[in-house]
Parts: structure tokens; sequence; C-alpha cells
């Protein structure tokens, strides 16, 4: 029985309008490694939900590193990165990055959400104008409120809107921010990062792309959007990330050694969270070896990604492309509508021995609430038939198909 005090009534009063409009969830427990098949709520599934793109969660090479590095540093760092937190290893991470990224220099937060939030507020103020995709991440929207800049919203991947708006702002002062996600969590597309480039070349304004769910997926070894566009030298700022397809944890920003250092003194998460473990950055630096080292599992993950695709279309799923972007990437969203019917669905997988979580508004908007699902480089063709076949099963019941 819950013992909440009048004073937060109100919270109460939400919770039960979700339970009434069916979006109420209850956060589903891992038992063991994320995996292709995992074990959730003491049930075995085969799982289309995590971030593990490449498998690296629970790469022996990860795990061989994350142990040597607790027996040679310990733990923690013990103190925020600008006081006495800077660990050899957390700059031997921020190396391999830049190098690999191709760019001058990098700086790891300690989250991708913190990544972006923490530089769009810091790098603009109320004087400068922010235009941003409609469909950009929550990370990027919380930055841009921070900056207390103007913010722009243009129509998704629509690049002669974000034209008509930079026109209108062209001879204001105060900078200019250009930004997009590289790919879009929630419909799986990618980004115009060489249009907006262009754009943001032509009207002398910042680009910024977040590549959360670009690194290690698109470009050459998983080097993300600006490598997929060959828009090296372009994009000023360079967000990625180091919990998915990376495996570890983690965000960072890349670019110029002067935007780097201005984050030192600016960016509020860099300045206020205590660094990784050294753990975690060692097995980072262990993550991007295999990038250089294993391209295969880039392949796999593609080639699983297009067949994965081409089945759920011939089934007769709405996989995007109609009434939300299609898909070009490994998020491949399965369109049902409405929130309470997805939701339920997501259960009925669950029950089948199919984890594929239901996504609803607020997180997308009312009315396109889906259930996503991601394949990753390791999962087997015969596991993802047979959650095909669960899809197909579940949906014809429910009334879906």
């Amino acid at each position: 029985m819950s013992q909440t005090r009048p004073q937060l009534a109100h919270l109460t009063a939400t919770l039960n309008e979700l339970k009434e409009r069916g979006t109420y969830f209850k956060l589903r427990v891992l038992d063991g490694e994320q995996g292709p098949v995992s074990i959730y709520d003491g049930r075995e599934v085969i799982n289309l939900a995590s971030n593990n793109y490449l498998g690296l969660c629970d790469h022996p090479k990860l795990k061989e590193a994350a142990l040597k590095a607790t027996e040679q540093y310990g733990v923690g760092s013990g103190a925020v990165r600008t006081i006495a937190g800077t660990m050899k290893i957390h700059l031997e991470l921020e190396e391999k990055i830049a190098a690999f990224k191709n760019v001058e220099a990098c700086v790891v937060f300690q989250s991708g959400f913190t990544a972006n939030a923490g530089t769009v507020s810091s790098i603009l103020g109320k004087e400068d104008f922010i235009l941003s995709d409609e469909l950009n991440h929550a990370s990027i929207i919380d930055g841009a409120r921070l900056s207390r800049a103007k913010i722009k919203v243009f129509r998704h991947k629509d690049v002669a809107h974000c034209e008509e708006l930079l026109k209108e702002v062209q001879n204001e002062p105060g900078h200019k921010l250009v930004i997009t996600d590289g790919v879009f969590s929630m419909d799986g597309d990618i980004g115009p990062v060489d249009k907006l480039a262009d754009l943001a070349e032509k009207y002398g304004a910042i680009m910024m792309v977040d590549d959360a769910h670009a690194s290690g997926v698109l470009g050459r070894n998983g080097r993300g959007s600006v490598d997929h566009f060959h828009c090296h030298g372009r994009v000023d700022v360079q967000v990625g990330t180091l919990s998915k397809a990376i495996g570890a944890l983690g965000g960072y920003v890349c670019g110029s050694r002067d935007l780097i250092e201005y984050l030192y003194h600016r960016a509020r998460p860099f300045l206020f969270s205590t660094s990784h473990p050294p753990s975690v950055a060692a097995t980072c630096i262990a993550a991007f070896d295999l990038l250089e080292s294993e391209p295969e599992r880039i392949e796999r993950l593609w080639e699983n990604t297009r067949y994965f695709k081409q089945q759920l279309t011939s089934a007769g799923f709405d996989v995007g492309g109609k009434t939300t972007p299609a898909s070009e990437t490994p998020i491949t969203p399965i369109i049902i509508g409405e929130g309470k019917l997805t939701m339920e669905f997501s259960k009925a997988l669950f029950e089948a021995g199919l984890l594929a979580t239901g996504i609803a508004f607020p997180t997308v908007p009312e009315g396109k609430a889906r259930v996503r699902t991601i394949v990753s480089s390791e999962h087997t063709k015969a596991q993802l038939d047979r959650a095909l076949e669960i899809l197909t099963g579940t949906a014809k019941r429910m009334g879906i198909l």
C-alpha cells in the first residue's frame, strides 16, 4: 500500500490516469547478461529491445579490460574531472575516440543525455538561436531550454523549412545552431546531415549532430553519420554514446580543441559529476579496438536488419513510411497506433517469449504508438524467424494483422 503524503497526491493521480489509459508499465528486470536471448522477470525471451547493436555488452575482451583496469586503478576516480578525478585512462579513451572520429579532441561525459544537454546549454545563451528537428532527442530539447536561446523547430528532416527559419533570423544578433539526430531513435530514419551542413555553411551557423544511434552502426567501422555522409570537417559538434553499440556507459563530444577546452570550463554535467570508473573507460577503449578489428560485426548487423525488415513487411506489418518516417537502420518500429493496444501487444509478445517494448505518448505522438524492435549482430536467423513467428501469430490473434 502506497504511503504517499497529500503533498504528492497529484503524482498518484497521474499514475492512475496512465493505468486507465493502459500505458502504465513496470520495469522489467534482467537476470544475467544482456544478449540476443536474455532472462527478464524470470522468463527466457528473444531480446529485440536493447541497444546492444554489436553484442559488446558481454564480449570477453571488454570484460577482461574492465577486470584488469579495476585491479590496476580501483573501482572509482574519487572526484570530478576538474578537481582530482581525471585519470590517465580517461585521457586515453578521449584520444582514442578523437582519432576514430577524425577530429582534434574529445571529452567524455557521464551519459549521452548529459553530453547533449551539457553542450547545447553551455555553448549558447539567450541572444542566440537554435534550429532543431521536431523529432530530436529529449536531451537536445532539454539542453536547448537550459541554454535560454530562442528555439526554432523545423519539420522533420525538412531542409527547406530549416532554411526558411534561418533566413528569418540571419540578420538577428547572436549565434545560430542547427542540430539534428544522426539516426532518430523512435523511427530509425537517418537525418539529412549533409544537406543541413550545407545550410549551416551558407548561413554561418554552428552545425551539431547527435550520433547516439549512428555510432557503431553507420559509416566506416561505425564512425557514424558524419562519416556516412562524408561530412568530415563540416560538423562543428559531434555527440556520441558509449552505452549503445559500444556496450558500456557514457557519452562524448568531439570537435575542435577549443570546443573541448571550453566544455571543460563551462559544461555543467562535466564540472559537477564524478568521472567514469576506470573499468568503464577501459571497456570503451577495448570496444573501439573491436570496431576496427572486427568490421564483420557491423556487416552481420546490417544483414540481420535487412532480413528482419523484409520479413516484417511481407507479413503485413507497418514498419514506418505510411503515417511515420520510414526506418533505414536496425531500429524498426512496428506501428500500432493506439497506446493501450500497443502495450497489450507488447505484453502478449513477452508472454509468448519475445521482448519488444511498447512505446506510447508522450515518448511518441498520440496515435503513433509502436512496438520498437532492434536486431543485433548476434541474433541468429533461427532466433529472428522465431521472433517473426511470435509477432505474426500474436498480431493475428489480437486483430492487429
